[in-house]
C-alpha cells in the first residue's frame, strides 16, 4: 500500500506547496519579521546597513521582506512576486551579514533562501489566493 496513494499528482504537489508556503512564510513573518516590526523605532538607528542605504531603510526593507512578504507567501497572494524580497534579504543575510561567520550561523538564512527559491520556481499551487483570483 502506498502512502497517500489517492489523489492526483497535481493535488499532492499543491498540498506540498501549501505546507511549504505556510511553514516558510509564517516562520519568516513571525520568527524574524514581527520582532523587527515591533521594535522598529529602537532598531532604526543601529540596524546593519550592508548595502549602504542607511539603517532605517535597510530595516524597512527587512521588515517588508520578512514580515509582509512572508505573510503574502503563506496565504499565496502575489506569491512569486512576494518571494523575491525574501530571497534578496536571505542572500544579503547569508553572504554579507553572516559572510564571515561559521556555517552554523549562516544555515538559517540558507534554509529560508532555499525554501523561498523553491516557492518562487514552483509557484503557489492550487490552494492559494493567486489560484482563486485567476479563476
Amino acid at each position: 500500500m502506498k502512502l497517500f496513494s489517492t489523489g492526483s499528482k497535481d493535488t499532492k504537489t499543491s498540498i506540498a506547496l501549501l505546507l511549504l508556503r505556510l511553514v516558510a512564510g509564517l516562520s519568516m513573518a513571525f520568527s524574524h519579521g514581527y520582532g523587527k516590526l515591533m521594535s522598529f523605532s529602537d532598531k532604526a538607528d543601529s540596524f546593519p546597513d550592508p548595502i549602504g542605504l542607511g539603517s532605517e531603510i535597510a530595516l524597512t526593507l527587512a521588515v517588508f521582506g520578512e514580515f509582509f512578504c512572508g505573510i503574502f507567501v503563506a496565504i499565496g497572494l502575489a506569491t512569486r512576486l512576494s518571494a523575491i524580497p525574501v530571497i534578496i534579504t536571505m542572500i544579503v543575510a547569508f553572504a554579507v551579514i553572516h559572510g564571515g561567520d561559521p556555517f552554523a550561523k549562516k544555515e538559517m538564512s540558507l534554509l529560508f533562501l532555499t525554501m523561498f527559491s523553491a516557492i518562487f520556481i514552483a509557484g503557489p499551487g492550487k490552494y492559494s489566493i493567486d489560484n482563486f483570483i485567476s479563476k
